[in-house]
């Protein structure tokens, strides 16, 4: 059987030695999380109710006749000339109480 061009036995051994070394890398990270009790990157806490207030009132607002999306703060449709077909394709978020 032939060899493929461009390989040699080398390169095996520095892939394997990479992922070696990734997983080591993986599981430290892990363990300095468990001991020091901290959540990961990948693990975010949800934004408090103040914060969700806060946020900008945004509305979405589409147009088939030149197939554009526009975002505006306000719930009425845009004022753009020549274009009257605004359909609304989202709403911001209703406030939990």
């Amino acid at each position: 059987m032939a060899r493929r061009p461009g390989m040699y036995r080398g390169d095996r051994r520095r892939k394997e030695e990479a992922r070696k070394a990734k997983q080591e890398a993986k599981r430290q990270r892990k363990l300095e999380r468990k001991e020091s009790g901290a959540s990961g990157p990948e693990i975010e806490a949800l934004p408090d109710a103040a914060q969700q207030a806060a946020a900008p009132v945004e509305y979405v607002w589409f147009s088939p006749s030149k197939n554009r999306t526009l975002t505006t703060r306000t719930a009425g449709p845009p004022a753009i000339e020549g274009i009257d077909d605004w359909m609304l394709l989202t709403e911001p978020p209703k406030p939990t109480a």
